[in-house]
């Protein structure tokens, strides 16, 4: 079954610091016990009072349906559980404890602002991912046919006598229905300590996420945050100087086009498929993490509290000393040099790209995006790099990867007897090094799967013959994803130089016969290659040319 759209709401509520509030406080009598939906109007004193955390989980993940049903819920008086503020002395503001996607719903609903409009545009930047955009209208669309929008509603107030009956009724609603309020009292760790305590009951924080809040200011939850969001939303980088802010920035986009570009359609009905999947979901903050710490060399025990997991191979670091908090955004800028040198090695058209494509590597024989194989991929290709094995990896491209594509159903089992990030991604690292290891011998498809029996990890691996396959009258939506794949990589485009498959969007334009040889820059003297291929591996070849 596919996984609903989620509605991102992170835009409505501004993120900023408790600050340590000063010595007065403010007598609890004097706090409102309820807020009414007219309270969240933009021009309301208590909506531009209004805040969340700086640490507080992103405001995204409720469904259109769940969005919708709350609105509803609010204008029939059913019973919503109470919104719990804190307000600091210091500054002023009423911050958000919990009920933040309760309130930010009933905003979007006011504003009619459901990720895609003019709030969150700019947090945005204007870039607002395609399935983004899509949960926005879906949500707007639901809610328009079930209560109406908030802007039906005024004018079904102000003209009684011409407006639907139904909308009259929930339009007089408003005016009898709030939010119940509940405060915290005390200074800003109390809030604190109150935030973390309520949000691990009943919806706990996933552990990725509640790892990233209690770190949030060291380099790796920087660099993670800006590389997701492609340097918008909230700046977790706003204190750092503002040259460093404009390169973190623009580094984020560089990587986050790299990566998550073009937009994943799940029915896969467009070719040019995105390195890391969708930008927009619950696994992409988990594997940008994971990444960022890899080919920084960070060790879990680095960075979480309590961890006493054990070390990772890694690329950058040496030290297993502590991450400190980054005061000044010089080592969030250095980490996320590395991720985009990562980046660059297995996309983009710098001459180092392998240009590898999406369709062998990351997405499944289901033709799901594989979040462990996209991690296993990079620390793959990193690890040539470090051993010089690029040339070496190169000569056998094409019969590596025409395995992966034949029995692309080995991911699979990897990930679904393994798990998913982070446990799999040893696993299919080890495939990917017996594959290279034994495919230059010239050794058979079968003595290359049996070298797989020898290795505990990958013993879950079996041979699937059409026996093992039921299917029904109607074709499912897995076996219509499979067949649009298997057509990607049927029809793909092939290096003319190591022979392998070729997205065209990353392809170099290569002078069969060089310049230097006399070639002419004509189409019959042109060849599509991999940028790595035009450069590097041809170099080599031309060496041995001359050296013979």
């Amino acid at each position: 079954m596919a996984k609903k759209r989620l509605v991102n709401l992170d835009a409505l509520i501004p993120r900023d610091d408790f600050l340590v509030s000063a010595t007065e406080a403010i007598p609890p009598a004097d706090f409102a016990s309820s807020m009414k939906v007219t309270d969240l109007e933009r021009d309301s004193f208590t909506y531009h009072t209004l805040r969340k955390p700086d640490f507080q989980r992103e405001t995204a993940n409720w469904d259109p349906d769940k969005v919708a049903e709350l609105v509803k819920s609010f204008l029939e008086g059913d019973l919503i559980p109470s919104v719990i503020l804190w307000r600091s002395s210091h500054s002023g503001n009423i911050f958000v404890i919990d009920g933040a996607h309760r309130l930010s719903a009933l905003i979007a609903w006011v504003h009619d602002d459901y990720g895609d409009s003019h709030t969150s545009t700019r947090f945005f930047d204007k870039n607002i991912p395609d399935e983004q955009k899509r949960a926005a209208k879906e949500t707007r669309d639901l809610i328009s046919k079930s209560v109406g929008s908030f802007e039906d509603l005024r004018q079904a107030s102000r003209n009684p006598d011409t407006a639907d009956e139904e909308r009259v009724r929930l339009a007089r609603n408003l005016s009898a229905y709030a939010l119940t309020l509940q405060w915290v009292r005390g200074e800003h760790d109390k809030a604190e300590s109150s935030f973390f305590k309520i949000n691990q009951q009943a919806t706990p924080i996933d552990k990725t996420e509640l790892a990233i809040i209690k770190s949030r200011r060291k380099p790796n939850a920087v660099a993670a945050r800006a590389l997701l969001r492609a340097g918008t939303g909230h700046k977790y980088w706003s204190a750092f100087n503002p040259e460093i802010q404009e390169e973190i920035e623009s580094i984020a986009v560089e990587v986050y086009d790299l990566l998550f570009k073009p937009s994943l359609d799940q029915s896969i009905r467009n070719t040019d498929l995105p390195v890391a999947g969708k930008g927009y979901s619950a696994d992409s903050l988990k594997m940008i993490l994971e990444l960022v710490n890899y080919v920084n060399n960070i060790k879990d025990e680095m960075w979480l509290e309590n961890s006493h997991a054990a070390p990772r191979r890694g690329k950058a670091a040496t030290s297993t000393s502590q991450l400190e908090n980054d005061v000044d955004g010089a080592q969030t800028l250095a980490f996320m040099k590395r991720v985009r040198r990562a980046a660059l090695r297995i996309a983009g058209n710098h001459p180092s790209s392998l240009a590898l494509h999406p369709a062998v590597y990351f997405y499944s024989a289901t033709g799901q995006f594989q979040p462990s194989a996209f991690l296993a991929t990079i620390r793959f290709v990193l690890e040539l790099t470090q051993r010089n094995r690029l040339i070496e990896f190169t000569k056998v491209r094409s019969k590596f990867e025409e395995f992966l594509v034949q029995y692309k159903y080995f991911m699979n089992q990897l990930v679904r007897q393994h798990g998913g990030i982070p446990r799999s991604i040893d696993a299919i690292l080890v495939m990917f090094q017996v594959i290279l290891e034994n495919i230059a011998t010239g050794i058979t498809d079968g003595e290359i799967i049996e070298a797989f029996s020898g290795l505990a990890v990958l013993r879950p691996i079996k041979v699937r013959t059409a026996v093992d396959y039921e299917h029904k009258r109607e074709f499912t939506r897995e076996t219509k994803v499979m067949i649009r794949l298997q057509e990607i990589l049927d029809k793909a485009s092939l290096c003319g130089i190591c022979g392998s498959r070729l997205p065209l969007k990353l392809s170099s334009v290569d002078h069969i016969l060089r310049k230097e040889d006399g070639g002419l820059g004509e189409p019959r003297n042109a060849q599509l290659t991999h940028p790595y291929c035009n450069s590097g591996f041809k170099e080599h070849l031309n060496s041995l040319t001359i050296a013979n």
